[in-house]
């Protein structure tokens, strides 16, 4: 089936008219974040069959496929409609088509959210302060409490001295634990910006009677302004308290009122998740911990300030139905403020008791049936490395290949195959492996193609060698693909170049008026 062309001009109204729409980019992350529309999701074509089935679930939604001329598009549209999606579309002319059309175009990743920050902030003069500044008071012995509203990984990887790990959703309901008294002066930190402002607005908005500021700039203004981190941190949020817990649900209410959030029942999601003609995302907002120990069927577990910030990566048709679940009347409440802000349909899922989180364990992806492939032990791969004539290809992220992979493996992009394979030295058969076999498995019958060559999958992947105990290698060793899986973030890591650093600040601060160009955002702020 030949796939459609959809223009720029389609696309833009039905943004205007918010209407579904899903602008896939699929590119690889890197080049991604070089250029992309604004609301572009970006589903790599190496991975597509692994993610789009949770990211766009509805069958006949209108998707839009681009690439920048690598001839990927092509075939994602024949592969979305060979996994069953009815909608398929091209972008007219690929990214090149949208820019000469007029179309914005942004830089870097999850900019709806990145964007929308900025213009809070612009609008509500969220207060801050410099690095320099909460040096000081923590040099003083100051009263204060600093508290990251980033992952529980980013948090340990760098944080600021004596910060806390509170994620974004989590502020409102644990801060009056924290900080008891009023007169303590709360510090709201990230890397950069956005869940810094985010964080202390929220905090704002829900009328806490402390003294509230972001860290300016976050461990990016930290380090560029000389000061040393921490690493490798543990200190987390304690248990709230019932009274503590019932002051912020009232306070997390009024602000969801506010932001216009809509109420739902069991039997409206119900209703909801049965029309087939418009999309229906339910995510349980609380800790992945929570989430395992009891969710309602058929979430996703998105804890909220991730959600805020990368909404992109999970809800990937925007003008879609966002209903959110969480057990305290907190933290949906509050996320769910800012979605609506964003321009979500969203909605807070009222009155649910225990027993609906019936489900146990941590969220599964939904994929299409397993392809057959013919399985090895890792013992038996030894063996034939052993005796040489055959070669491993890897694909896993390539961070996880340069940490450590199995010794003579090649680590490749699926999407990038038959280029890949010009580097790989010709073998007599080939052995296929990724952290679980999962990607891995999906190459098999496309190496087949191009090599004319046995192929073979390894069992449970790289993990089954590692738990085997067998020797590893690590670093670049055999790259038949550029890393161009992931962009790398300069506010990720202990070693970004300042200039990077600063650059990425720059860019920040501009965001509103390129949101202003673009014209299709639909943001507000309450």
């Amino acid at each position: 089936m030949t796939a459609s062309n959809r223009t720029f001009a389609q696309i833009r109204q039905a943004l205007l008219d918010r209407e579904e729409v899903a602008l896939v980019d699929v590119r690889e992350e890197a080049p991604f974040a070089e250029s992309h529309p604004l609301f572009a999701a970006n589903i790599p074509l190496s991975k597509l069959e692994l993610e789009v089935y949770s990211r766009i679930p509805r069958l006949n939604t209108y998707v839009t496929v681009y690439d920048n001329g690598e001839g990927l598009a092509q075939i994602a549209a024949q592969r979305l409609q060979t996994l069953g999606y009815t909608e398929v579309s091209l972008l007219e002319g690929g990214l090149d088509g949208w820019r000469n059309a007029g179309g914005e175009l942004f830089i870097d990743v999850n900019v709806p959210s990145k964007s929308f920050g900025e213009l809070v902030e612009s609008q509500r003069h969220t207060p801050s302060l410099a690095a320099e500044e909460v040096q000081a008071l923590l040099d003083s012995n100051a009263d204060v409490v600093v508290l990251d509203a980033r992952r529980f990984d980013e948090y340990q990887t760098m944080s600021i001295p004596t910060g806390i790990s509170v994620p974004g959703a989590e502020l409102v309901l644990r801060a009056r634990e924290l900080a008891p008294d009023p007169a303590t002066r709360i510090i709201v930190n990230c890397a950069g910006r956005t869940r810094s402002i985010i964080g202390t607005q929220s905090l704002i908005n829900a009328g806490i009677a402390n003294p509230v500021s972001a860290l300016r700039n976050g461990t990016i203004g930290w380090t560029l302004a000389g000061q040393t981190l921490q690493h490798g941190q543990a200190r987390r949020f304690a248990p709230t308290s019932e009274a503590h817990r019932q002051i912020a649900a009232k306070d997390a209410r009024r602000v969801a009122d506010k932001a216009r959030v809509g109420r739902a029942t069991l039997a409206d999601l119900q209703r909801w998740q049965q029309d087939a003609a418009r999309t229906t995302y339910l995510f349980d907002v609380r800790t992945p911990e929570e989430f395992e120990a009891g969710h309602l069927p058929g979430a996703r577990s998105t804890p909220g300030g991730q959600l805020v910030q990368e909404t992109d990566h999970v809800a990937s048709v925007r003008g879609a139905r966002l209903v959110l679940a969480d057990d305290d009347g907190v933290r949906a409440n509050m996320s769910a403020s800012w979605l609506a802000q964003l321009g979500w349909d969203v909605h807070v899922l009222d009155d649910l008791q225990p027993a609906h989180f019936s489900e146990q364990g941590a969220w599964v992806a939904p994929v299409p049936a397993p392809q057959q492939a013919e399985l090895i032990s890792p013992h038996t791969l030894a063996e034939w490395q052993a005796h040489g004539d055959t070669a491993v290809l890897d694909f896993t992220a390539s961070a996880h290949y340069v940490k450590r992979h199995i010794p003579g493996a090649w680590w490749a992009l699926r999407a990038q195959l038959p280029h890949a394979l010009r580097k790989v030295p010709a073998a007599e058969r080939y052995v296929l492996t990724c952290g679980s076999s999962q990607l891995a498995r999906l190459a098999v019958a496309e190496v087949q193609a191009l090599t004319g060559k046995p192929v073979f999958l390894l069992r449970d992947g790289t993990a089954s060698w590692i738990a085997a105990q067998l020797p590893l290698e690590e670093g670049e060793t055999r790259l038949a693909s550029p890393r161009i899986d992931r962009y790398r973030r300069p506010y990720e890591g202990t070693d970004s170049p300042r200039e990077a650093m600063q650059a990425y600040l720059d860019w920040e601060f501009g965001l509103v008026d390129q949101l202003a160009r673009d014209g299709t955002h639909g943001f507000y702020v309450i």
